[in-house]
């Protein structure tokens, strides 16, 4: 059974949560403010912690960067902010995922799934991270190698780094600003459009429908993830 901890400090919001969490067979823990959830990962090691930004004892943002200290547990970030400097700072702070209020429950349930997926299977992920196999290509990235129709393709080396950080990250959501910085260095952190044009390429080279990628998602504003 997948453990999920609900950290808000909306009472009502927490009960509907934890009811519609319970209902689907999560073991569900609650927390109110960010020293309680601290403790409750340590105590109670979660698969995934659903997490408000504005509480009560300290910001959202704050208890990501201390978990990230010794805990890799996914997280997504369930918040009223819309900003897209605050996705990007929580997505920098460690955060996996990010869905605004009001959502959808399904949203928030299947953003959800994805993220706790990490938890259930990052054991045998390191060991299979370097092959990615999909139903369009298949990436070696030990050996520098993609194929796609039984045809190698032609990665450049700036297009391999940025594939490499999508899918040592898979299933999570990459900020823009930190793909920046791993690709292209510290001083590039805000040229986006770098971004654009490669994730263009490798999509047009990768994806059966380079309209409609499957695999090298857009999340608008904020970041890339990838998705096998």
């Amino acid at each position: 059974m997948t453990r999920v901890l609900v950290v808000d400090d909306e009472p009502q919001l927490a009960r509907l949560l934890v009811i519609n969490l319970k209902a689907r067979k999560y073991d569900v823990d609650c927390a109110h403010d960010g020293g309680t959830a601290l403790d409750a990962v340590a105590a109670r090691c979660p698969d995934a912690v659903l997490l408000d930004l504005g509480l009560p004892d300290m910001d959202g943002i704050e208890v990501i960067k201390r978990l990230r200290v010794w805990s890799q547990v996914p997280v997504l970030v369930v918040s009223a902010r819309h900003g897209s400097e605050e996705k990007i700072q929580a997505l920098d702070a460690g955060a996996d995922d990010y869905i605004t209020k009001p959502f959808s429950m399904d949203e928030l349930l299947a953003r959800l799934k994805a993220v706790a997926r990490r938890t259930l299977t990052q054991g045998s992920a390191a060991a299979d991270a370097a092959v990615v196999e999909t139903e369009e290509f298949t990436v070696d990235l030990l050996a520098k190698k993609a194929r796609r129709g039984g045809e190698s393709i032609r990665l450049t080396p700036t297009e391999w780094r940025l594939l490499e950080v999508l899918i040592r990250n898979r299933g999570r959501l990459v900020s823009q600003r930190r793909l920046l910085q791993e690709v292209w260095g510290s001083s590039c952190g805000t040229q986006t459009n770098y971004l654009r044009v490669y994730m263009a390429h490798l999509r047009r080279k990768l994806e059966a429908d380079p309209s409609r990628p499957r695999h090298l998602i857009t999340a608008p504003g904020m970041g890339y993830r990838f998705e096998a």
